[in-house]
């Protein structure tokens, strides 16, 4: 009997259904943060559909793709730190400058404008 695609899975079932075996899948919860199961009445484990695709996720990345466990908890935390696209999503940036057809100095404004962005980015991103 499978279940539907959204349904909970136990340790068990997520087990079969993967082929890894279920102690793979304790340390797995404890090597990634982001592997966060329900735990119901008896510390009974429940996979939510989004846990399904991380414990997929990193199946992969251990086993096909060849990263350490610590690589692969950079990988994904990286991952969780991107932006996510919204179509259609209003523009929050104003239009982009045109560069100069001719003319080195209009240029080296633009240049250094750019720079300073960069700076403010990485700042943020150290302190995010």
């Amino acid at each position: 009997m499978t279940k539907e695609e959204g349904a909970f899975r136990t340790i068990g079932e997520l087990s079969k259904e993967l082929n890894i075996k279920p102690h793979i899948l304790r340390y797995w919860e404890d090597q990634f943060p982001m592997l966060t199961p329900l735990k119901r009445a008896g510390a009974r484990r429940h996979y939510r559909p989004e846990d399904v695709e991380t414990v997929k996720l990193i199946h992969r990345l251990l086993n096909e793709e060849g990263y350490t466990i610590k690589g692969a908890r950079k990988f994904l935390a990286s991952q969780r730190k991107r932006p996510v696209m919204v179509e259609n999503a209003p523009q929050r940036f104003p239009e982009a400058l045109p560069l100069a057809e001719s003319g080195f100095e209009d240029n080296s404004l633009i240049l250094a404008e750019l720079k300073s962005i960069r700076e403010q980015l990485s700042q943020a991103l150290r302190q995010a």
